[in-house]
């Protein structure tokens, strides 16, 4: 259980990674991916990277620069223009529903209006799903300057997109529905130089 707990990436750039086992029993329509992620790097870093075979950026949460975030499905991509952080803990969960091609970004519990991204695509099941670095084959092809460094926490990820109440319970770290990944019970193993820690503050 990792209930106020967070991952700390200590090395810039770095090879260290977590990998994260989620029960897949089928492709993916619909998906909601959130975390809380505390760092003051300003080059490129990967957040959330859901590789398959196929597609090495099925879904990604990557930050190219500091005023803005990149969300991948199926290796196509929106760009969110966020304010540049004031060096705190950023909330983020992005949503995506196949049949619409809707994308949604919510930033610390707020939407930035929607984008179109791979109406009528399927994410595949059978995934490698990694913190800390971004994929370019499965499960390995990183680039060190890619990688985050930093400290990361509170990541989920549903097989459907959470309703307006849902997203901003996530950011308030409330009650959620059951997860593919939940922070609560995660299964994973940290893969190099990634220490689980206290929260230094909520």
């Amino acid at each position: 259980d990792l209930y106020r707990k967070v991952f700390v990436f200590r090395k810039d750039p770095s090879d260290a990674y977590v990998v994260l086992r989620a029960k897949l029993e089928q492709p993916l329509s619909n998906f909601t991916v959130c975390l809380r992620s505390y760092t003051d790097l300003t080059r490129p870093y990967s957040l959330f990277s859901y590789a398959t075979k196929a597609q090495d950026n099925e879904i990604l949460l990557f930050k190219p620069k500091p005023e803005e975030y990149r969300f991948y499905v199926g290796g196509k991509f929106v760009t969110f223009r966020v304010p540049e952080g004031r060096r705190d803990w950023e909330h983020v969960c992005a949503s995506w529903e196949s049949a619409t091609g809707i994308a949604e970004f919510w930033l610390n519990g707020k939407p930035w209006p929607r984008k179109g991204l791979q109406r009528g695509y399927t994410v595949g099941a059978t995934a490698a799903i990694l913190l800390g670095q971004e994929q370019d084959s499965f499960g390995g092809g990183f680039d060190p300057y890619n990688s985050f460094s930093g400290e990361l926490t509170d990541v989920y990820l549903w097989d459907t997109g959470l309703s307006p109440d849902k997203m901003r319970a996530a950011f308030l770290s409330l009650r959620l529905p059951p997860a593919l990944l939940a922070w609560n019970s995660l299964s994973y193993e940290v893969k190099g130089d990634v220490v689980v820690k206290s929260r230094l503050r909520e």
